[in-house]
């Protein structure tokens, strides 16, 4: 079959595309309307093995904002690393500040790498986590086993 290509890029390269990141995480993720002050909330975190999500919700559960890696301009297999999840979680983070929330309650689903990094990235910036909570599905029981062969 012969040798594999391998892809090398130029310092100028990866200068543009680190740019395009930081560019990314600093545009403003939208509030949606008629939300005054709120002091608590939730903020839900999936992290996949592709992407990581992190969704802004009131007490209730109303969504009042959301991001994604892909959306902060993470592309292919950064989408669901670590460090993508630390930024998605900081642009989270100004949302949530405008209105005014200080203490938040986490749930957590999903198997991905980013899961501790979004956490802490959470933590660092201010917030009092009431709790942290595990919701990931986990499957028990299983489907029925096939009947068995007569010959």
């Amino acid at each position: 079959m012969g040798k594999k290509k391998e892809i090398k890029q130029s310092e100028t390269e990866l200068i543009k595309e680190a740019e395009k990141t930081e560019e990314a995480t600093k545009k403003e993720v939208k509030i949606k309307a008629s939300q005054a002050r709120i002091s608590e909330g939730r903020i839900y975190i999936s992290a996949t093995f592709n992407n990581i999500i992190v969704t802004l919700t009131d007490a209730r559960g109303n969504v009042l904002s959301w991001t994604t890696s892909g959306r902060m301009g993470f592309k292919g297999s950064k989408k669901s690393t670590p460090y993508a999840a630390s930024k998605v979680a900081e642009a989270i983070v100004e949302p949530a500040k405008k209105l005014g929330m200080e203490k938040v309650r986490v749930f957590i689903k999903g198997i991905g790498s980013g899961r501790e990094s979004a956490l802490r990235s959470l933590a660092t910036h201010g917030f009092d986590i009431l709790s942290i909570k595990d919701i990931t599905p986990i499957a028990h029981g299983g489907v029925r086993l096939p009947k068995p062969r007569r010959v």
